[in-house]
């Protein structure tokens, strides 16, 4: 008995009335081409000597889809980073340009859906087909695919270069933990981490809903929907993560933290913080990034105005004495921090922290994570370090009077202490820390400085000016003399290069010394209010006067100044 003939497609059929290819031969070439996971234009070209020019014409005319031409492409507006050159290579599919939520993918073989449904998989973008000669394409292919391989790795590479490490030398390989039916998953989770880092993200949220599946990165402090793989691949996404971050994977009850360090290149690797949470429908996991380098801006590079960098830098200099941060969740109090440490750090000095958790390794400090499980917590800590000889310590967050009040005394016997807390504004501080039951006294004589600070997001350079009332502007606190001076305001545009007009952020600060005559209200048990007349009196701009420089620099908006400050 004969072997039933294969079900030919619409293409092959195709081709064979256009005489490209004869019926005897058709099967074999599709049975060859499915056998080799090869698109079957690229198999006919390669193997059957077709000519390319005469496929894509019968393709274009088949499908009625017109030909593009692939070499009036320009290489630098190619979209960088969506796809991984795993996935380009495995489809023969190269992804050309982008227009709003739609990824154009040049094509040779129309027939080809698996690497349109791959590719929008993968990026969480709606993919559409360009049809090209296949010619074309191999060529495209091997010169841009060919070029970053050639190259030093300096950059952050394909997913296929990632490299995780792990803590535990005993874990079993990442590759061997993971079923190979999950290889779309595997790579999908790098393509994540890869675009949320060289976006610039702070936070990957990746969470189960009851028939939508949704990937958010923070950007910029705004969170913006990325990805929406199917809801059935829930399960697999959580278990990969748990897996890459070292948590038990069978426990799906309770909350779970873990960490992941990922080698982008060579010299340079980025942390991710990952927690989990048991939600209605499966476990919400949230990744903070890590990057160790913004540890090492410098000051310079946070965005203080002249008067108040020399004020920070002048209350390091001090032996002793109380250097408080404060502001909400997510402000940038850790860097401003960190930054201080590192200014501080000499081997002359005997640095130690206390964090929850720590989130970027310092090199030359002693850093110990508190664990309240075990009792190890920011007092019980800090006793263990007034016993070390220190000469500064840094305490992750003042969260009650305990720790208040040792901190207070290790600033009052010799000692430099830097803390955080959440207030949201310097004089608030010092109402947080009476609250709290802290003598007025002892914060009147052990507190140097208060920063209190927030993050605005930066203009992009395609920013727009903006033709604002002066009487409105007058409103916002600019002042008739700023107006007649000639002061501009600019908005968000928006290009291809930024979110919505604007790209990165800058830091907004209220520095204030502890002088004297604020002493003297302290030690009279002032309020807030009373507190922050004094700083004016005496030149300390508040938040919002800090934030209005910034927009009168051209560095950030009105409507972001009043989205970061709540207007006042």
């Amino acid at each position: 008995m004969s072997a039933k003939p294969i079900a030919l497609s619409g293409l092959t059929r195709r081709l064979i009335e256009d005489g490209l290819i004869d019926q005897s031969s058709a099967e074999k070439h599709e049975t060859a081409a499915a056998a080799k996971r090869t698109p079957l234009i690229s198999h006919l070209v390669r193997e059957a000597n077709v000519s390319a020019e005469a496929i894509a014409k019968s393709a274009a005319d088949e499908f009625g889809t017109p030909l593009f031409d692939l070499t009036s492409i320009n290489p630098d507006t190619l979209p960088q980073g969506l796809v991984s050159d795993r996935l380009i290579r495995e489809h023969h599919a190269f992804p050309i340009f982008k227009r709003g939520n739609r990824l154009f993918v040049a094509l040779s073989d129309p027939t080809n859906r698996q690497a349109l449904a791959d590719i929008q998989f993968q990026t969480g973008i709606t993919t559409e087909e360009i049809l090209v000669r296949e010619d074309q394409l191999s060529a495209f292919i091997d010169e841009q695919l060919g070029t970053v391989e050639e190259e030093a790795f300096t950059d952050y590479g394909d997913d296929v270069d990632l490299d995780l490490e792990t803590v535990d030398p005993d874990q079993p390989d990442e590759e061997e933990s993971t079923p190979t039916d999950d290889t779309p998953v595997v790579r999908f989770i790098n393509q994540m981490l890869l675009q949320a880092i060289k976006l610039g993200s702070s936070d990957l949220h990746f969470e189960p809903f009851e028939k939508t599946y949704k990937v958010r990165f923070r950007t910029d402090g705004i969170l913006h929907e990325v990805a929406n793989p199917p809801i059935t691949l829930a399960p697999r996404i959580a278990a990969r993560i748990k897996v890459m971050s070292q948590m038990d994977i069978s426990e799906r009850r309770v909350p779970q933290d873990g960490r992941i360090k990922l080698k982008v290149s060579k010299s340079k690797s980025i942390d991710f913080r990952v927690n989990t949470l048991p939600v209605l429908f499966g476990e919400k996991i949230v990744m903070r990034i890590l990057d160790a380098s913004s540890a090492q801006m410098g000051i310079d590079a946070l965005g203080y105005d002249d008067d108040q960098k020399a004020l920070y830098l002048e209350a390091l200099q001090k032996p002793q004495g109380m250097f408080l941060v404060t502001g909400p969740t997510g402000s940038g109090k850790t860097v401003s921090l960190y930054t201080g440490l590192n200014i501080l750090n000499t081997p002359e000095l005997n640095i130690s922290t206390a964090e929850d958790p720590v989130e970027i390794n310092l090199e030359g400090i002693n850093q110990c994570p508190v664990n309240a499980k075990v009792g190890l917590d920011f007092s019980e800590a800090l006793r263990s370090f007034l016993r070390q000889d220190p000469d500064i310590v840094m305490v992750g967050e003042i969260r009650d009077l305990e720790t208040a009040e040792i901190s207070i005394k290790a600033a009052q016997t010799g000692h430099m202490v830097m803390s955080t807390l959440h207030t949201n504004s310097a004089p608030e501080t010092i109402t947080r820390l009476r609250n709290m039951g802290v003598p007025a006294f002892n914060l009147a004589t052990s507190i140097n400085l208060i920063i209190a600070q927030r993050l605005a997001r930066r203009l992009c350079s395609c920013k727009e000016r903006l033709d604002i009332p002066a009487n409105a502007l007058l409103e916002k606190g600019f002042t008739q003399d700023e107006i007649d001076a000639g002061l501009e305001i600019f908005g968000p545009k928006g290009c291809d290069n930024c979110n919505g007009g604007y790209k990165g952020r800058v830091g907004v600060y209220e520095v204030v010394k502890i002088t004297p005559e604020i002493s003297k209200i302290i030690m009279e048990d002032g309020n807030s209010l009373q507190i922050s007349e004094v700083c004016q009196q005496q030149g300390f701009r508040n938040i919002y006067q800090s934030a209005l420089l910034k927009v009168k620099q051209g560095l950030t908006s009105l409507d972001e100044v009043d989205r970061v400050t709540s207007g006042h």
